[in-house]
């Protein structure tokens, strides 16, 4: 059962870890910019979003298994537009359904939750964590190797393979488990396309706004739209039947600093490590200059190497320590390291140090820290509400980091291309968002004991 869900997310996972070191490559031989490519990316992490959100409360009504098989075969779809791109528009579509298919992550961790006990969950949360680094650090140097040789539609093939293998996996080893709402309750699509044309509004305008022009109609409409869509989908939430997001549990001190947290420590170091970094490692002009394979074998493959380690080790520590413990511990230790990563962006032995020990305080205690908490303190009898939630935020982080650090970049472009300001303006933005991360970190209500002393029955996993 882990191994199929490993598999699943897998297939997922190396879209987003083995595509960054390829970005240039998608530019070249697509034929387009870097916003463009930025755009790609924001799309991919802000579909996400939506994906967790949705799936995960729909699979409290149909079960997760056939919410898991969902995401595997729009993952594929995605997959193969990827590979047969004629460009970047197509790209782009190929990149949305990717994204969605992000559920099945929450969906894995729903399914643990409520199979095994809560010291089994830790150590499988860390182990499905693990993947969210991608697969040891080999994904990123294979995808640097891809886009060096093959072009970047190798990586979409390779993805396809292992989606295939997790599709066929979860139907076969992961079992039906009884959803916990009644499955003729009807699903609320209206806050659902409120939800997606909002968060898809202000992160466009966001993305596009340094190349459309900050006040230009088209960047204003996005922005404006887009808040105007999530100010609806607020009020709609309160009147409908069964609620995408429960407003109370929203504005719980349980809800909203653990979901500010996730957002902010995603858009702070998610968004230079999938797009500052590779960036900059690979510009000749004011960057490093280093080849695709090199650039991510120096600094992304030490995160995700690490991070394979570090997260199943978080896992085993969280239920002892406490999940809250785990995350202060590191966003804090994530906003000092970062700082010294932006202060020597051009020392390449200590950005490469600092990235680096990321693999420890962002790969392991944070990602794990974070899917644990947002698991282990949801209402008992909503449980894909808030992990749901944390899981979008997830991809509105992500996204988000990818919006303002392509924004920034473009920003600071001139007729050469991309400048050291732009790169800078762009770690300086995601250092900020990791400070907000810490407050608000400090802010999640401390768990009840008597809550966690609570033993939830576990469901008994028959083998035929």
């Amino acid at each position: 059962m882990m191994l199929a869900m490993v598999l699943a997310v897998l297939g997922y996972q190396i879209n987003a870890t083995m595509l960054s070191p390829a970005l240039p490559d998608v530019i070249e031989r697509l034929g387009t910019t870097t916003a463009a490519a930025g755009l790609s990316q924001t799309l991919f992490f802000l579909m996400a979003a939506i994906g967790q959100v949705t799936l995960a409360r729909l699979s409290d009504q149909r079960g997760r298994k056939p919410m898991m098989l969902l995401c595997a075969v729009v993952l594929i779809a995605g997959n193969l537009l990827c590979v047969f791109a004629p460009s970047i528009e197509v790209f782009i579509a190929g990149r949305i359904l990717q994204g969605v298919s992000a559920a099945m992550f929450t969906l894995a961790f729903l399914t643990l939750n409520q199979l095994l006990s809560p010291a089994g969950f830790g150590k499988a949360a860390g182990v499905i964590t693990a993947v969210n680094g991608g697969l040891a650090g080999v994904d990123a140097i294979a995808g640097g190797q891809i886009a060096d040789t093959i072009g970047f539609r190798g990586i979409f093939v390779c993805s396809t393979l292992i989606a295939v293998a997790g599709l066929l996996g979860v139907r076969r080893y992961v079992p039906d488990v009884p959803p916990t709402l009644d499955a003729g309750a009807r699903f609320d699509s209206r806050g659902i396309a409120a939800l997606a044309l909002g968060l898809t509004g202000v992160l466009v305008g966001l993305a596009q706004g340094a190349a459309w022009g900050w006040t230009s109609p088209l960047t204003l409409g996005f922005l404006l739209g887009g808040l105007a869509a999530l100010a609806f989908f607020v009020v709609s939430q309160k009147s409908a039947p069964n609620p995408v997001i429960d407003l109370d549990v929203l504005a719980s001190r349980r809800a909203w600093p653990l979901l500010l947290t996730t957002v902010c420590t995603l858009g702070g170091a998610f968004g230079a490590i999938a797009l500052t970094i590779p960036l900059f490692s690979q510009d000749a002009r004011v960057g490093l200059g280093l080849s695709a394979v090199t650039a991510a074998f120096l600094f992304l493959t030490p995160i995700q190497l690490i991070g394979v380690v570090s997260a199943p080790l978080t896992g085993r520590l969280g239920p002892r320590i406490g999940w809250r413990t785990v995350v202060v511990a590191g966003a804090l230790a994530n906003f000092v390291i970062f700082a010294l990563a932006t202060v020597f962006l051009h020392h390449e032995w200590i950005l490469i140090a600092a990235l680096a020990a990321l693999g420890v305080t962002y790969g392991g205690f944070m990602l794990t820290g974070l899917n644990g908490l947002a698991v282990t303190t949801a209402p008992k009898d909503k449980p894909g509400s808030l992990s749901g939630l944390n899981g979008a935020c997830f991809g509105i982080g992500a996204s988000l980091g990818i919006a303002l650090a392509s924004a920034m970049i473009t920003a600071g472009s001139d007729a050469g291309g991309p400048t050291e300001a732009g790169y800078q303006h762009a770690m300086y933005a995601a250092l900020v968002l990791l400070g907000i991360g810490v407050l608000t970190s400090l802010l999640i209500q401390r768990p009840d004991p008597a809550e966690q002393s609570e033993e939830t029955p576990k469901l008994l996993v028959t083998h035929h």
